[in-house]
């Protein structure tokens, strides 16, 4: 079904076939989270490898899924959104089948050690691919005025995924093994991929195509705040946990919890109001929720105050991501929309994986409070520069109407407009 003749179908099929598209995401985020919780354990106790190595083994699949973007981005315009999606599934299926490998060569940690580093790279690749294959690939079957649903479906897909994939990972690998954990990821990797192959694809757009260092630079404004939004994520994700240890604090799951379910909430909840609204006015919004989210955090004496703090930040994180990639997927041509969204989608990668290290530099020096300021520096950064774009916006439209009128003044007044009057 092409997006023109999607203009009949009910809310609810229309909702149907853009989660039927998204379970690709959950998949492969589900592998992601199964093999965060799973690997490091098993790389430091059974292979002996030490935190540093088994630090840069995990961080490969972020390094591959950030520098494939431009590659599978441009390869979905070219080739179609479908079939990068399928060969991301297919390489999360490998990525198991690289695990299998690689416990079943335990007695030789170095082997393991390289099964385990082509895994890490195989998954990311295949992260890449998914990430922006589905997001085109629904918005190619529903169409772009549906954009906002698309990405909002999308990240509740993935933040599940990762919510389930955590815990299942651990009972797999303390029930049956590491080994079983490599077999579950192949054969569900395997089952995406057969269900997949059966879904209607998108059509591909015909056209010029924009060289993809052009769709950075037009993006790169846009990219930039959601940068900004994405280190509060960063921090919760990463610190949470160490701030509440830090101040003495019980149960500090719920922080985390809290801020993941006010996410899936705003998405499910607020996805139109990208659309009746627009873009930059609910960003706007959205980065002074998490503003006061991440200061409730900073300033917080008791787990209640945190705890509101990392609802506030997860109701405001949630929709900058796709009311910002409305407005700029909106400025290139949908020749290359999945390039506009690959390089939109760098942004996000670069700044949870720069997070991490700068944040545990500043809570070193300054405790683990400081982190949550400083996040709330780069939330109020974001606003700022997500207000300077609305105001240009405002002003390019405001001079489009003027050069109109000033057209249509000129054409009414010209000598053979008043002979044919």
């Amino acid at each position: 079904m092409s997006s023109d003749s999607m203009a009949g179908a009910t809310p609810a099929g229309t909702n149907l076939r853009i989660i039927a598209i998204v379970s690709s995401t959950f998949v492969s985020m589900l592998c992601i989270g199964m093999t965060l919780t799973v690997l490091p354990p098993w790389m430091n106790g059974p292979l002996g490898f030490d935190a540093v190595t088994v630090g840069a083994v995990i961080s490969l699949q972020f390094v591959a899924t950030l520098l494939s973007r431009p590659f599978s981005s441009q390869m979905a315009d070219r080739l179609g959104a479908k079939r990068v999606v399928l060969l991301g599934m297919s390489g999360c299926a490998l990525n198991g089948a690289l695990i299998l490998m690689a416990v079943l060569c335990i007695r030789w940690p170095l082997a393991s050690l390289v099964l385990l580093i082509l895994s890490r790279l195989v998954l990311g690749v295949s992260q890449g691919m998914i990430g922006t294959g589905s997001l085109s690939w629904g918005i190619g079957l529903v169409g772009p005025a549906l954009m906002s649903k698309v990405i909002s479906w999308n990240g509740i897909a993935g933040f599940g995924a990762l919510a389930i994939g955590a815990p299942l990972g651990a009972v797999l690998a303390q029930s049956l093994g590491v080994m079983s954990m490599g077999l579950f990821i192949v054969l569900i990797g395997c089952l995406a991929l057969a269900l997949a192959w059966r879904r209607p694809a998108s059509p591909i757009v015909s056209g010029k195509r924009v060289p993809f260092a052009r769709v950075f630079r037009v993006v790169a404004p846009y990219g930039g705040a959601l940068a900004l939004s994405s280190v509060g994520y960063g921090v919760i994700a990463t610190f949470i946990t160490l701030y509440y240890a830090d101040q003495q604090w019980d149960h500090a799951a719920w922080g985390l919890s809290a801020f993941g379910a006010a996410f899936i909430t705003a998405r499910v909840l607020f996805a139109g109001s990208v659309n009746r609204f627009g873009g930059y006015r609910v960003t706007l919004v959205c980065f002074m929720v998490e503003l006061a989210g991440l200061l409730a955090l900073w300033q917080a004496t008791h787990p209640g105050v945190a705890l509101l703090g990392a609802i506030l930040a997860g109701l405001g994180v949630s929709l900058i991501y796709p009311a910002l990639g409305v407005v700029a997927v909106a400025k290139i041509a949908a020749t290359s929309r999945s390039a506009a969204l690959g390089a939109y989608s760098v942004f996000l990668d670069a700044a949870v994986g720069l997070t991490g290290p700068l944040a545990g530099f500043i809570a070193n020096r300054a405790g683990y409070p400081s982190i949550f300021l400083a996040a709330a520096l780069c939330s109020l950064a974001g606003w700022a520069l997500c207000a300077g774009l609305y105001t240009v916006s405002i002003r390019r439209r405001a001079r489009a109407r003027r050069e109109v009128l000033t057209e249509d003044t000129v054409t009414s007044s010209s000598p053979e407009s008043r002979v044919q009057g």
